[in-house]
């Protein structure tokens, strides 16, 4: 987008783009708090400020991009932290964060009781600043930042500071996280990137884009689809298969380019798009690919994490569970970008392969 075209013609910066809060005042998610972002260039998507800023509905041009369960937005609950209650609040949407101590199914140790991938996406944001598009300046930045508390008495306490940004005329959404320890004891640390994709972006031969090394998650339908000669990387139709809890899963250690970022995405050859999301592979080691063709639960998703969902307890006998000491933060960026011109399609195919 040139600033040139709006010179003097703009009075008001809504008219191009920029962020919109508001309430939700009816249904599950009544009272729950929402800012919807407009780019300016057909991506706009809603974040769910009482739900970790979250990324539910997105859209580019008339094309819907996330996948949104039956139940959509709910207000957060903050005690859905036992067994699989995590899936009666689980919305679906562009983006579910996972963690920030647990990522993986219901376990128990003799380090505590844990649900399925953590509370934080239960937690609301306590805003703290919300820049909008100046034209008139032009500063094109547009960007909404606030802090979600996970937190108990002497137990562990996370602080998750999260910026979402983008800038007006560009199809992307910039995630930038730091998951801070601001209690007076070590505390584990997981965090997972749910990114759930829909119709009509996941439709039938849509392809699933990463190159790396994989290998099933070990159940038995993840066996029978992810295995040597089964072209798992493109979507495949509805599966009786997949109704109820009918899903598939694989761990992806992708290749990283030699700036050391990862690349992923999906391609949608009859839609003319593609999504593609990098991010660096240093502070996101990993990738699962989740699949659920389920009739009318139709859904594929991208998740980079800092471990795959494995939980604290086989993480710890792996030695692969994080530790943050008192004070101690790591930070984390991810960037989603849409594309609509072949070249740049071709060039996220080529990282991709």
């Amino acid at each position: 987008m040139k600033t040139h075209n709006w010179t003097d013609k703009i009075s008001n910066p809504a008219q191009v783009g920029g962020i919109e809060t508001s309430i939700l005042d009816n249904g599950s998610g009544r009272g729950t708090r929402i800012a919807w972002i407009n780019t300016g260039t057909g991506l706009r998507y809603k974040v769910v400020l009482d739900r970790a800023m979250d990324i539910a509905d997105a859209f580019y041009n008339q094309h819907s991009l996330a996948w949104l369960s039956h139940g959509g937005i709910t207000a957060p609950e903050a005690l859905t932290n036992k067994g699989i209650d995590w899936l009666k609040t689980f919305g679906g949407g562009l983006l579910t964060t996972c963690g920030l101590t647990h990522v993986g199914g219901p376990e128990e140790d003799e380090y505590g009781i844990r649900g399925l991938h953590g509370r934080i996406s239960n937690i609301p944001a306590e805003i703290e600043s919300i820049i909008q598009p100046d034209l008139a300046n032009g500063k094109l930045e547009m960007s909404i930042t606030g802090t979600i508390k996970q937190t108990e008495v002497f137990s562990p306490r996370l602080e998750l500071r999260r910026k979402i940004s983008g800038i007006l005329g560009k199809p992307t959404i910039k995630i930038q996280d730091t998951v801070t320890n601001v209690g007076n004891i070590q505390s584990p640390h997981m965090l997972l990137y749910h990114i759930n994709f829909g119709w009509p972006l996941v439709d039938e031969g849509t392809k699933i884009l990463w190159n790396g090394q994989w290998k099933s998650r070990g159940g038995e339908m993840d066996s029978k689809t992810f295995q040597e000669g089964n072209d798992f990387k493109k979507c495949q139709n509805v599966s009786q298969d997949h109704d109820g809890y009918g899903e598939a899963a694989g761990y992806i250690d992708i290749k990283e380019d030699e700036k050391g970022m990862c690349h992923c995405g999906l391609h949608n050859d009859k839609l003319g798009l593609a999504l593609g999301i990098r991010y660096p592979k240093k502070q996101l080691p990993w990738m699962t690919n989740w699949q659920h063709w389920g009739k009318r639960e139709y859904v594929t998703a991208l998740e980079p994490g800092t471990n795959p969902p494995i939980g604290q307890t086989t993480a710890r006998k792996q030695n692969s569970l994080i530790f943050l000491k008192p004070e101690e933060s790591r930070s984390y960026e991810l960037e989603i970008n849409l594309l609509a011109e072949e070249s740049r399609i071709q060039e996220l195919i080529k990282k991709t392969n």
